[in-house]
């Protein structure tokens, strides 16, 4: 049996971290049996959620856990899609983790009303009076990761306008369709439901959740596998321009 580590619910989300729902929602996509449990990230073999453990394996990053879990089960998350389309899927999936997922994140952790009532809570499990001091710590490491990547070196104004262009190409590859391509869903539409979930809860306010609102198909779609692997989860499509 799989087990799958994980935050756990939080944030008005079934899972806290982007890449746990991603890697949860391609178990589900592969047909493959498991348990969750929650975990800490420095219980993990890379430090960070999530991880699996597979009769014995454990591996830690969701894309090296989809590589581990199609090439031991002899499944393949993009069976219905060309040469071409797989290359598309990698670019897609790229600009949504590197680029969106960034932006996202930034929202959640660097606007300091956010943090508050969110990320901050990570350390609740410590006495008391270590915690303020944990919170600073934390959120120093974090907005040095952002710095890190690139992101963290721009303005909020920039930050937004990156992310709303990742949000404008991933609504016209969407188009129409009910997944990114076509009427079978893809590996990467795991990531895309994943990143968007995490910007769309109401949970969080940003300038950038609110962006997203704009973009009708993109919230459908995130509703749409919501309702699709996560039923018992209540989530309210936003209302463009509510």
């Amino acid at each position: 049996m799989i087990t799958l580590h994980s935050f756990g619910p939080m944030f008005g989300l079934p899972e806290a971290s982007p890449y746990v729902t991603k890697t949860e929602v391609q178990l589900k996509l592969l047909g493959l049996p498991y348990t969750k449990e929650r975990a800490r990230p420095d219980q993990s073999p890379k430090g960070q959620l999530p991880f699996i453990d597979d009769g014995g394996a454990r591996i830690a990053d969701s894309h090296f856990i989809r590589e581990h879990l199609e090439k031991k089960h002899g499944k393949d998350l993009d069976a219905g899609l060309d040469a071409r389309q797989r290359a598309e899927a990698w670019a897609v999936e790229r600009m949504i983790e590197h680029q969106l997922a960034a932006a996202s994140g930034c929202a959640r952790w660097l606007i300091p009303e956010n943090f508050a009532k969110g990320p901050a809570n990570f350390v609740n499990g410590a006495p008391e009076e270590a915690r303020p001091k944990l919170r600073e710590e934390l959120l120093a490491r974090v907005r040095e990761n952002f710095r890190a990547m690139g992101i963290g070196r721009h303005s909020d104004a920039e930050i937004v306008e990156l992310g709303a262009r990742s949000l404008s190409a991933l609504s016209a590859l969407l188009g129409d369709e009910p997944y990114l391509f076509g009427a079978r869903p893809a590996g990467v539409d795991a990531t895309a439901f994943a990143v968007l979930a995490g910007l769309l809860t109401p949970f969080f306010d940003s300038p950038l959740r609110r962006r997203a609102e704009g973009f009708a198909n993109l919230t459908a779609y995130t509703a749409r596998l919501m309702k699709e692997f996560y039923p018992d989860h209540p989530w309210e499509a936003p209302r463009p321009g509510a």
